[in-house]
């Protein structure tokens, strides 16, 4: 469980403080809502994997015997015909058996996430496969990563959308490159844990490492700019499913994957692997969720 995560009011100052328009804040809040949510849909996801994972395991179903027909069942997939909320009551209580605080992270970020999309994050649409992790991720830190994964995109505008540049709104092409680390920056500047700066520097594609910023002559410091923490990986994945263009689209698998191909064929095998182990994400449901398009 990661240490010195933020409080979710402070987060949201954050944007209101580095945004210097309100269409930036609009553009890259919005952007950053979808990835804290879905990031949330996978940590939640993962959790719910190994919980069942264990109880197949160690056949340890006598806690849920107020669950009619629960003998019946052996993993998650057989749960399909249960409501969200059967699951998740299942899901938490294994998990306090193992780690109560980390059991009150989850409930904290799914109230947090309530509070930021104005709806029951329960209601969302499922994400489907994936493979059980060692160990329960831990869903705040994921969620309050993806709200702050893109806080550097404020300081990469070659226009603001402000009045003096005519209220246009665009990206520095040459440096948007550089959004992650002068995120990383602003957040140690503004007394965040390097556990929660981490998450602007390291979640570019799908991991950009020493060798790839030197071969593609990226104006980057030398060094990985990878995640180091499974939170790290999801909102880094969760962030390929949704793009800040004008206006904002969500992204297909097959719309990332060819786009990471673009950057070599390992980059699109390496997307692929991140798909298989953390499930798909339910893209044209969730699009009509945030009343967005789908490429």
């Amino acid at each position: 469980m990661l240490a010195d995560l933020p409080d979710f009011n402070r987060i949201e100052k954050l944007h209101r403080a580095a945004s210097p328009s309100e269409d930036a804040y609009n553009l890259i809040h919005c952007h950053c809502v979808v990835i804290a949510t879905i990031s949330w849909m996978l940590a939640r996801h993962q959790n719910k994997l190994l919980a069942f994972k264990q109880l197949n395991l160690n056949n340890d179903f006598a806690d849920f015997a107020d669950f009619d027909d629960f003998d019946d069942f052996e993993n998650l997939a057989d749960f399909a015909d249960k409501s969200q909320a059967d699951v998740e009551q299942i899901m938490l209580r294994q998990m306090s058996k193992i780690n109560e605080n980390l059991k009150n992270r989850c409930d904290l970020a799914k109230s947090c996430l309530k509070k930021l999309i104005d709806a029951n994050p329960l209601e969302l649409p499922k994400v489907s496969g994936g493979i059980a992790p060692k160990a329960y991720v831990d869903e705040y830190a994921a969620f309050a990563g993806g709200l702050l994964h893109d806080i550097g995109t404020y300081f990469v505008l070659a226009k603001d959308g402000s009045k003096a540049a005519d209220g246009k709104l665009e990206f520095d092409g040459p440096n948007y490159i550089l959004h992650g680390l002068r995120g990383y920056n602003y957040l140690i500047d503004n007394g965040f844990s390097e556990d929660i700066a981490q998450f602007a520097r390291n979640h570019t594609g799908v991991g950009l490492t020493r060798e790839q910023v030197a071969l593609q002559n990226l104006p980057l410091p030398a060094g990985d700019y990878i995640p180091r923490t499974v939170e790290q990986e999801i909102v880094m994945v969760a962030d390929k499913y949704n793009s800040k263009s004008i206006p904002p689209r969500f992204l297909t698998v097959d719309t990332y994957r060819r786009k990471a191909a673009r950057f070599g064929e390992e980059n699109a095998k390496r997307w692929m692997c991140l798909v298989n182990k953390y499930g798909r994400v339910s893209v044209c449901k969730l699009a009509d969720f945030f009343g967005l398009k789908v490429d």
